[in-house]
């Protein structure tokens, strides 16, 4: 299905009627006065609409759009070519949607500097599945850590299928030398959105920690994040 226009500049826009202009007034002023939480799911996507269609009544495509996708951050999450199947969204609809996701993941990854990664656990879980979690392919991430287990940086180091990620143990540890890592905390989603780990997680956590041990390296955990939350292996004793 073709999407339509959605560049402002196209003279097939339909103006904005003051009626309508007085509705984005009303959303705003409750935005401000009361904050994100009075506002529902797709009148916050209205206003990431905004300055996208700024001549179009956007509350008919808010509501497309979280029809197909079930939720605001399943739908700032989605991949490019799945909202290009919804009429009427555009490069411009796609641009602010993913700025939204970029936004939330580089604030997120910034409150988890700020701290020691194992005395701030809600925040290294926030941070995982804020960046991982409505992924539509496997990922396989690793956050890198020093001596006071302190972020170095986090990396993604595979993608995958739907089901599957190909990880290599000693590549893995082979960073963590690179970036004199003390620590490492491995991370990747369940598209399917069930985090619960599979014999093929456990075995490949336990193979990167033989070989980790021995050179100083200290696997903390092993996160796995989904859209209906999270398993640690390490809380449910796999490692």
């Amino acid at each position: 299905m073709s999407a339509e226009p959605d560049d402002p500049s196209q003279p097939n826009e339909p103006a904005e009627t003051p009626h309508y202009h007085g509705h984005r007034e009303r959303l705003r002023d409750r935005f401000r006065s009361a904050g994100a939480d009075a506002l529902s799911d797709y009148e916050l996507m209205e206003m990431v609409l905004f300055r996208a269609l700024p001549r179009r009544d956007v509350k008919p495509l808010a509501k497309k759009i979280l029809e197909k996708f079930g939720s605001f951050a399943e739908a700032v999450h989605a991949p490019p070519a799945r909202l290009r199947e919804i009429t009427g969204v555009g490069d411009a609809v796609i641009v602010e949607i993913q700025l939204i996701a970029a936004t939330a993941s580089r604030i997120a990854k910034g409150q988890l500097k700020k701290r020691t990664a194992l005395s701030s656990w809600t925040d290294v879980v926030d941070y995982c599945r804020t960046a991982m979690a409505f992924a539509d392919k496997e990922q396989f991430r690793i956050l890198f850590l020093d001596k006071r287990n302190q972020l170095i940086t986090d990396e993604l180091q595979q993608v995958g299928t739907i089901d599957h990620t190909p990880v290599y143990p000693r590549e893995v540890v082979k960073r963590a030398l690179e970036l004199s890592a003390t620590a490492v905390i491995l991370v990747h989603n369940h598209p399917s959105g069930d985090p619960t780990p599979s014999q093929a997680d456990i075995t490949m956590t336990k193979a990167i920690v033989a070989i980790a041990e021995p050179l100083g390296i200290t696997v903390h955990d092993h996160i796995i994040v989904g859209r209906n939350g999270h398993a640690s292996l390490k809380g449910l004793r796999l490692m």
